[in-house]
């Protein structure tokens, strides 16, 4: 994938040094030290021009998040879509979004162990050919890492078009073990979903009438604890009420 950019990308990052990282490694094990506060980590893996996780920043200012894409241009275009996000607050640099620049294989060199509680992978490259499915980012040798940075909430948000991705996805998920939920061939099944911040891919797939899948993976201990009393509490028989 080439990207065809204005001129001084490089240094229009540099520039941006509030809210663009360049050097994520950097931050291993101090990125709570870095955003200041306690709040929870949710990054997403491949934010492309950053409309996601933008709007997830504005509409959920309890938690920290991180974009992290290896692209220049992706990275320059998600620091606009970020700043448009809260003009509306007159807020210029978001307090709780940091965008990274970094090659996704190389995650164990960003994060710290239990670091994050949650990772969004959104429309990631399906890698149609079975030769390339170990370049999904739903394949076991990236589920290695995952759980490695997830925390004892640590949960998986997956979404894509690809009926084959999503397919080897659940397999994916289900051979090594981890818990699935909510689990959708057809997220906006009844319509626009507005519980869920669309990226520019879902909007494009939209209006041309795909579906779009998704499910939520439960890696962290306190997570799993969490769904399993939830889960027994809805189906617990219960007496009728006189």
């Amino acid at each position: 994938m080439r990207l065809r950019g204005r001129k001084g990308i490089r240094e229009s990052l540099e520039s941006q040094t509030d809210l663009v990282i360049l050097n994520p490694e950097e931050y291993k094990g101090k990125w709570a030290d870095l955003f200041g506060n306690g709040k929870p980590i949710h990054v997403e893996f491949g934010m492309g021009k950053g409309q996601f996780i933008s709007q997830m920043s504005y509409r959920n200012q309890e938690v920290n998040y991180i974009g992290i894409d290896m692209y220049d241009e992706l990275v320059r275009r998600a620091s606009d879509k970020a700043r448009i996000a809260w003009a509306e607050e007159e807020v210029e640099t978001p307090p709780n979004l940091k965008l990274a620049l970094a090659n996704i294989e190389n995650i164990l060199d960003v994060f710290e162990q239990g670091e994050v509680e949650r990772i969004y992978l959104n429309f990631s490259d399906p890698w149609p050919k079975s030769k390339h499915a170990r370049r999904r980012l739903t394949h076991p040798r990236f589920l290695d890492k995952y759980k490695e940075v997830l925390n004892s909430q640590g949960q998986i948000h997956f979404k894509t078009d690809s009926e084959t991705l999503f397919e080897f996805s659940l397999n994916s998920f289900a051979d090594y073990g981890l818990q699935m939920t909510n689990i959708s061939l057809n997220l906006h099944r009844d319509g626009l979903n507005e519980e869920h911040v669309m990226t520019e891919y879902e909007q494009k797939f939209m209006g041309k009438g795909m579906n779009i899948h998704r499910v939520e993976v439960l890696i962290g201990e306190d997570a799993l604890k969490e769904y399993q009393e939830i889960r027994l509490k809805k189906y617990r028989y219960q007496e009728p009420t006189v």
